[in-house]
């Protein structure tokens, strides 16, 4: 079976042999095609042929010259030679030529796959280059059967865009249709997600359209229009999503949400910080990708599509009568994070600071009802409003996880929470998420308790390297622990290849007592979700819930499902046995070890204990 996503710029293959270039390049005067060799020259060998003007900024050229594995360029007028911002692959980095991809040449053997419902939802977040040892798309294939084995039914891969240097987080990419070279091919991405489905596992891509990144991008040598003054952001000017000319700029984006999704197969994508894209029209830039990809020919199977939104803004959660999403499918719920993070931690500091006075309420409404913020005042945000009422969005619009890649690698140290709360917190929090109607997300090697740091790294250009080291230093002075400048000299300096190697996953800790012992609660849980809950999930927009508070640190959440069967929980999380809980009125399909039915029954749970009920 082949796939292939058609765009209107780039290179693409037709049946004749011929190759179409095509680039958008409105302040450009004229646009020359450079062929280079597959060797390592910087040098075309090939002849230059000069692309054709056409309205609206657009230069495109039909040629035999050129091939599946042809290295080329684009030479604007008559000086700079840039790469194909629409390059399928980019073999020697991000300053390097493009390679033509024919995606023909992939024979796909997953064609009866059509994804699986969103209610099955067990997401494991990964970063490809430290998940494995040897860092690569193919090895990932080797920890297939482990990850269906602990219970995973969808892998969310970090961007994967490629990006200056061989070492990057993933969200400084620049060229956002090329999978990275460190990680492999474009044949051995498909490879693992092939791998994947015969696992029965999605495979969703985190994409970042909110910025590009630091260097690489040539886009305002040729197509300044790309990007507006009138928008700022934390990278700078803002994306053109909404002004003059912003149609190509709009296209442009599109599809590549439409080209991972049907070039590649993956079953979802992930939208990093849309907060952070600033669009005045009507629709806006979201709201279009969401409809594009809901209407797109060929997505006759489960199509998933998550937010990443400190807004908070519920209304993109919106469902239809029949409970499908209106536009996307969920978001990532930082309060429930950040509410279950103070309380095992007790961390104050930074954003934590709207969870300090009220973290188990925080908490307890998460759980029922999506978002803690949903209109409150800020006070880490002076003050203004955030959130918007979830009523009406069921418990499966809210991704929970008490860690990802942005709460382990923002902190200095790159610490997971194994290394932050006592197990026995750490349990307990897990046994909470795990087991709530919202689907739950893990971040790699969590699952074993992993103590391996997850840092942030990345491989720039000496100058930009050496200003990256110094921001991420300085950016840590809110913090009283790094006020001082030689504390703040002992975070590891991002650029450094010492601080990736300490990032990668210890696959050797699997063979301690307590790792094990981990992965097997870990494998618990997940198995127990697929028994009792995810069956319940699919009439979501009808479940009804409500929470109570047990003095300083106890909840009872409350899950009523339409044929009136309840889920109930019921936790304490602090240090110190709580009273006051409910007596059970069925019998629990989880509790923590240290919970006995004596303990429930006068309505004591000890320290960080948790319980579990189905009522019929």
């Amino acid at each position: 079976m082949k796939r292939r996503h058609d765009m209107p710029f780039g290179a693409e293959c037709r049946e004749d042999g011929s190759i179409r270039f095509r680039l958008w390049a409105p302040a450009a005067r004229s646009v020359e095609l450079c062929l280079f060799d597959r060797g390592q020259t910087a040098v075309p060998t090939g002849p230059r042929v000069p692309l054709q003007k056409q309205d609206a900024g657009w230069f495109e050229i039909v040629t035999k010259e050129a091939g599946p594995g042809t290295q080329y360029m684009f030479r604007i007028n008559g000086e700079q030679e840039v790469p194909d911002p629409a390059s399928r692959f980019q073999p020697r980095d991000v300053h390097g030529p493009s390679e033509v991809v024919d995606p023909s040449d992939f024979d796909w053997q997953d064609w009866s796959w059509r994804g699986r419902r969103w209610e099955d939802a067990v997401i494991y977040e990964l970063h490809v280059g430290t998940f494995t040892p040897a860092g690569t798309f193919g090895s990932i294939r080797e920890r297939m059967d482990y990850l269906a084995d602990l219970g995973v039914t969808a892998i969310e891969l970090m961007p994967i865009a490629d990006f200056p240097g061989k070492r990057n987080w993933g969200y400084d990419g620049v060229f956002q249709f090329a999978p990275d070279s460190a990680y492999g091919c474009p044949e051995d991405l498909k490879a693992m997600i092939q791998s994947a489905h015969e696992h029965e596992i999605m495979v969703f891509l985190d994409v970042v359209y909110n910025h590009f990144g630091p260097e690489g991008n040539y886009l305002n040598g040729y197509a300044p229009q790309f990007f507006t003054a009138r928008h700022h952001t934390p990278w700078g000017n803002g994306i053109n999503f909404d002004g003059t000319e912003s149609r190509p700029v709009r296209d442009y984006f599109v599809h590549n949400a439409l080209y991972w999704l049907n070039e590649y197969n993956f079953d979802g994508l992930r939208l990093d910080a849309v907060h952070a894209i600033v669009d005045d029209s009507r629709p806006n830039f979201l709201t279009e990708l969401a409809e594009r990809v809901r209407s797109a020919a060929g997505l006759e199977r489960q199509v998933h599509l998550i937010l990443e939104n400190d807004r908070n803004q519920a209304s993109y959660l919106d469902r239809d009568s029949l409970c499908n999403p209106k536009t996307y499918t969920a978001q990532w719920n930082d309060d429930i994070h950040h509410a279950l993070h103070v309380l095992i931690t007790g961390e104050r500091d930074g954003y934590y600071c709207d969870y300090s006075e009220h973290a188990l309420e925080q908490l307890a409404r998460s759980l029922a009802e999506g978002f803690a913020y949903q209109g409150e005042p800020s006070p880490h945000r002076d003050g203004a409003l955030r959130g918007e009422s979830t009523k009406g969005i069921p418990p499966t619009a809210f991704v929970s996880f008490l860690q990802n890649h942005d709460q382990i690698g923002n902190r200095a140290f790159g610490n997971r929470i194994s290394t932050l709360a006592e197990a026995a917190a750490v349990r307990a929090a897990a046994a909470v998420l795990l087991l709530a109607p919202s689907p739950p997300m893990l971040f790699m090697g969590e699952e074993f308790g992993a103590e391996t740091p997850f840092l942030f790294f990345c491989d720039f250009e000496k100058e930009l390297a050496a200003a990256v080291t110094a921001g991420r230093r300085n950016e840590f002075v809110r913090f009283g622990a790094f006020r001082d400048e030689h504390e703040r000299d002992r975070i590891p300096d991002p650029s450094a290849a010492t601080t990736f190697a300490a990032s990668r996953l210890d696959w050797n800790e699997l063979a301690s007592t307590f790792h094990r012992q981990s992965l097997n609660f870990y494998r618990h849980l997940i198995a127990l979700r697929r028994e009792y809950i995810v069956p319940r999930l699919s009439a979501a927009c009808q479940i009804e819930s409500n929470y109570e508070l047990h003095g300083e640190s106890g909840i009872s959440v409350r899950w009523t499902f339409p044929d009136h069967a309840r889920l109930t929980v019921q936790a304490n999380l602090g240090p110190t046995e709580m009273s006051g809980f409910p007596a059970p009125a069925s019998p629990a399909f989880f509790q923590t070890d240290n919970l006995t039915a004596e303990n429930m029954m006068r309505g004591a749970m000890p320290a960080w204990s948790v319980v579990w009920f189905l009522a019929q």
